[in-house]
């Protein structure tokens, strides 16, 4: 079990976990649609990927009517 030599001191333990903070998200804004979406990643409200449509999206269906 490895046992610490001398202390470590408050300011060098803070230094050290400097670098552990999160970052925030980068959002961009899609160029399709205008909504915002994560870089690299389809839009979740349009579907489309840069330029082209990759997942087709259909509207909202009402499952209230349409249960038992």
């Amino acid at each position: 079990m490895a046992v610490q030599q001398n202390k470590v001191s408050k300011s060098r333990r803070n230094n050290r976990r400097a670098h552990d903070s999160l970052v925030a998200a980068n959002p961009n804004e899609c160029t399709s649609c205008g909504e915002l979406k994560r870089p690299h990643h389809v839009c979740p409200s349009c579907g489309n990927y840069g330029d082209r449509e990759v997942v087709a999206m259909t509207t909202e269906v009402d499952l209230d009517d349409d249960a038992a």
